[in-house]
């Protein structure tokens, strides 16, 4: 079909109803209505000024396409589905948004359920998703078990952040967690402490493991012996933190500095250091891990493990394109980084 675009050509008319259809847009840049669809999937192999005059045709006529009729007419829906946990934690915020941004690039739109870190609302949540016909399926950590995870993935793409699987459709991966706690509690015994108190998080999670073992690593390579006494386990979030400085200081336990193995434990934990009147960091040393937002606001602003949070929403959503596009999932994460702010200090003898 020959499909030259003509010259001063006439608006045609719109629909009853207002709506502009892709034929409308086919006539007024004078191409066939496939060619149309094809430029809008960005499958079309055509010359630019065809693509110029069908751009200039939509924005003429204000068109807009419609992603679930170029969906379904492809066999999708062009909707992801993500299994995050506490919807409203800064944490996943961050990790949401990237996962937002790079597939509303590629034309996919992710629809979000909370898993709360409860098995049974996770599984309730993949149902919901999947009678929702969603292309894939990117699931943020949680406690539903792999054996699950892997059966999802006998019927449509899986990624899975914070785990260590794989198969057919599955593509998982995880941040150097341990690598990043050992940094951390490093820093502090390098600072001169070693009464270090540990706030861990909760240990059926794979990430809360990692970060407590390199917390033993570095302990063990100062030559400073675990203290069951200065270790506390919580919930990773704020309330947590708060009551876990009552927990230590309840045992009578003598610390100068603390490593909270989450930002949101850390700022929780400096203010019931506050309440019992202990200065951060003049008495005791204060580090986090995840460097949100917050950290850098927080007073005083927190020494921290920064792993880009957004950034492992982006290369999930970038692994859920690679499946389904057919091609090899990957994922790509800066190692953990060590961010010295005002929180911590070197101890004074």
């Amino acid at each position: 079909m020959n499909d030259k675009p003509t010259s001063a050509k006439k608006a045609p008319s719109s629909r009853p109803d207002g709506v502009v259809t892709l034929e409308q847009v086919a006539e007024l840049a004078g191409v066939s209505p496939s060619t149309v669809s094809r430029i809008l999937n960005g499958t079309a192999a055509v010359s630019q000024v065809k693509k110029d005059a069908v751009h200039a045709a939509i924005q003429e006529l204000g068109f807009r396409p419609n992603p679930v009729a170029r969906g379904l007419a492809g066999g999708k829906t062009l909707s992801i589905g993500v299994v995050t946990q506490i919807i409203s934690s800064p944490f996943y915020g961050e990790a949401l948004l990237g996962i937002e941004r790079e597939l509303e690039r590629a034309g996919y739109v992710p629809l979000f359920v909370s898993g709360n870190w409860h098995e049974d609302d996770e599984r309730k949540a993949i149902e919901t998703l999947l009678s929702r016909r969603v292309d894939g399926v990117i699931v943020l950590a949680g406690r539903i078990a792999d054996a699950e995870l892997a059966k999802v993935s006998d019927n449509l793409p899986v990624v899975v952040v914070g785990r260590q699987l794989s198969g057919p459709q599955l593509f998982s991966f995880s941040f150097d967690n341990r690598e990043g706690a050992r940094l951390a509690t490093q820093h502090l015994v390098e600072q001169g402490h070693r009464r270090i108190a540990f706030i861990a998080g909760d240990l059926l999670h794979d990430d809360a493991v990692e970060r407590q073992n390199g917390y033993f690593d570095a302990l063990a390579a100062a030559g400073i012996a675990q203290d069951p006494n200065l270790i506390v386990q919580s919930d990773y979030t704020e309330a947590g933190g708060m009551l876990s400085v009552s927990r230590l200081l309840e045992r009578d336990t003598h610390f100068t500095a603390l490593f909270a193995s989450n930002d949101q434990m850390a700022i929780g934990a400096c203010l019931g250091l506050h309440r019992r009147n202990l200065r951060v960091p003049d008495d005791v040393s204060l580090v986090g891990f995840d460097d949100l937002i917050m950290a850098r606001y927080s007073m005083p602003p927190l020494t921290t493990v920064r792993q880009s949070v957004y950034e492992i929403g982006t290369e999930a959503a970038k692994a859920m394109l690679d499946m389904l596009r057919g091609s090899q999932p990957k994922a790509t994460l800066p190692g953990p980084e060590l961010v010295v702010r005002e929180s911590t200090r070197r101890m004074q003898r």
